[in-house]
């Protein structure tokens, strides 16, 4: 699996290219900000729609959580389901947090 600092998503972001986001934190963790057009799917939900995801089996997908530790481990799963482009966002949202968007919650 690839793994991508908050910089360079937002450099992506920045210049147009928009990946695939999926926010795989629990509900209760997105009061602390969330990146603009990441899909939310807490990561116990994600064996169970995985079907939603047929269309980005070929796609860069991005997966996000607090730290990059559980996005990691989404992420596994994922290329052990066939997905090709699967990158973890390091640091996760604390390092978006800190490095990109300071109006965001580190926790």
């Amino acid at each position: 699996m690839k793994q991508m600092t908050v910089t360079e998503l937002q450099a992506m972001l920045t210049s147009g290219i928009t990946p695939v986001m999926i926010d795989v934190r629990e509900d209760n963790e997105l009061v602390h900000g969330m990146i603009d057009g990441a899909i939310h799917i807490p990561m116990n939900d994600v064996p169970g729609r995985m079907e939603e995801f047929a269309p980005y089996k070929d796609k860069s997908v991005v997966l996000i959580c607090r730290s990059g530790k559980r996005s990691a481990q989404v992420g596994q799963f994922m290329e052990h389901a066939g997905f090709t482009d699967v990158i973890n966002l390091e640091g996760g949202m604390n390092s978006w947090a800190a490095d990109v968007d300071n109006s965001m919650t580190v926790y």
